[in-house]
């Protein structure tokens, strides 16, 4: 019983003096960036996700993803694609992670890691090449 309760004191001890994120060096979601800055827009009908692709750097590299739910589809007057959104991402995509807000509230620092090591593969969607032009 001793034991027990000598583990369970280290256990809240560690809580309480260890960051509440694991890896020490990872740096914080930094906040959606203006929707003015977006440099493409996919919409993943598996996922049912709308995404809209960011470059940080204004240099047309995407490093910067936010995937939305989408509520509903439609078509306008004129046959193009209409997304009604959730407000906040679902998942965002930066510096090689995958994050995860299922409480769908932003960036506030309750961000969950879903996946480190990854990249937004774009190829899902877009083909290197369409009718002989680069993407």
């Amino acid at each position: 019983m001793a034991t027990l309760r000598l583990a369970f004191i280290a256990l809240l001890l560690l809580a309480v003096l260890l960051p509440a994120q694991a890896g020490w060096t990872r740096e914080a979601l930094p906040a959606e960036p203006d929707f003015n800055t977006r440099i493409d827009e996919l919409y993943d009908h598996e996922a049912r996700l709308f995404l809209v692709l960011y470059s940080l750097q204004g240099n047309g590299v995407v490093d910067y993803v936010t995937g939305r739910l989408v509520e509903e589809y439609a078509r306008s007057n004129y046959g193009n694609p209409v997304y009604y959104t959730e407000s906040y991402p679902l998942f965002y995509w930066w510096n090689h992670t995958m994050w995860n807000d299922p409480q769908r509230d932003g960036v506030n620092g309750n961000e969950l890691v879903y996946q480190e090591n990854v990249d937004f593969d774009i190829t899902r969607y877009k083909p290197c090449l369409f009718n002989g032009q680069p993407c």
